[in-house]
C-alpha cells in the first residue's frame, strides 16, 4: 500500500529537512510531497537537495505566490491520486504534529475508518505551549461548529487527517470552497456527508517552536462564516450535489 504524507509550506526553511528526515526514518515506507508557496527564504531549494538522497521518496510541488492552505492540500491531493497512493495524509511542517503518530492514524484507517483525525480534544488528545487565547477560538470554534453542523468531531479544525484514497477520490476537489480553518472543517464535512466512517484518534499538538504562524483574524472569520454556509447548503440538498463526483 502506497503512502504519502503532504506537507504545505511557506517559508519553513528552519523545519523541513528535520520533518521530512522524522517521516522518511519511519520504516514504514512513507513518502513525503512538499507544495511550496513560493517561499522566499529557500525552502523549496532545502527539498530540492534532500531529493537528491532519495529520489523516490521525497517530491516537490512548487506555485507561485502564497494561495492558501486548502489550495496547497487540493494541489497535493489531485497528485496523490494521480500517482496511485492507497492513504494520503495532511501533516504541519513544524513539529505541531509529531510524526511518530503517522502509525497511529495509518493503523485507524486498516482497521475500519475511511478518515483517521488527529484530535486535541478527545480522550488522551492534549496541546503544549498554547496561549489561553488561542485556546479558547479552538475549543470555542470545535463547539460552534459541533451545534451547527451536528458533526459528530470533536476537532474539526484539526490539520493531522490520513484519509484513504477513495474518499478523495469521491469528492470534486475543486468544488472546496474554503482555504484557511473552514478548509479542514469543510474536508470533513464532506467525508462524513458521503457516508464515510471517521475515527478521532489522540494526539498532542504542540504549537510551533520555529517560525511563524499563519492565523490570522480573516481565518477565523472565514471558518465562522463558512460553518454557517456549509450546513445551509446542505440543509437546501446543494452541498452533496455541489461535492460528489458522479462515478463513472
Amino acid at each position: 500500500m502506497k503512502k504519502i504524507v503532504i506537507i504545505p509550506t511557506f517559508n519553513e526553511k528552519e523545519n523541513i529537512a528535520a520533518i521530512i528526515h522524522a517521516v522518511i526514518v519511519l520504516g514504514n515506507q512513507y513518502h513525503v510531497l512538499v507544495v511550496d508557496d513560493g517561499s522566499p527564504d529557500g525552502t523549496a531549494s532545502i527539498v530540492k537537495d534532500l531529493m537528491q538522497t532519495h529520489p523516490d521518496k521525497i517530491f516537490i510541488q512548487e506555485r507561485k505566490g502564497k494561495l492558501g492552505l486548502g489550495t496547497a492540500y487540493i494541489h497535493g491531493f489531485k497528485w496523490a491520486l494521480e500517482n496511485q497512493y492507497d492513504y494520503i495524509f495532511e501533516m504541519d511542517a513544524d513539529f505541531s504534529h509529531n510524526p511518530l503518530d503517522l502509525d497511529r492514524l495509518l493503523a485507524a484507517c486498516e482497521n475500519g475508518a475511511d478518515v483517521a483525525i488527529g484530535s486535541r480534544y478527545v480522550k488522551g488528545g492534549a496541546t503544549e505551549n498554547w496561549p489561553l487565547d488561542r485556546l479558547i477560538y479552538s475549543k470555542g470554534g470545535s463547539l460552534y461548529t459541533r451545534i451547527i453542523t451536528g458533526m459528530p468531531v470533536k476537532d474539526p479544525t484539526a490539520g493531522f487527517i490520513c484519509y484513504k484514497r477513495k474518499v478523495l477520490a469521491s469528492m470534486q476537489l475543486d468544488h472546496i470552497q474554503f482555504i484557511g480553518y473552514a478548509f479542514q472543517i469543510e474536508m470533513k464535512f464532506a467525508s462524513w456527508r458521503l457516508g464515510f466512517k471517521l475515527k478521532e484518534v489522540p494526539i498532542t499538538f504542540i504549537d510551533r517552536k520555529i517560525g511563524t504562524s499563519k492565523m490570522s483574524k480573516g481565518i477565523i472569520k472565514e471558518a465562522v462564516l463558512g460553518v454557517l454556509s456549509m450546513q445551509w447548503q446542505s440543509f437546501t440538498g446543494r452541498f452533496i450535489k455541489h461535492i460528489k463526483r458522479e462515478q463513472l
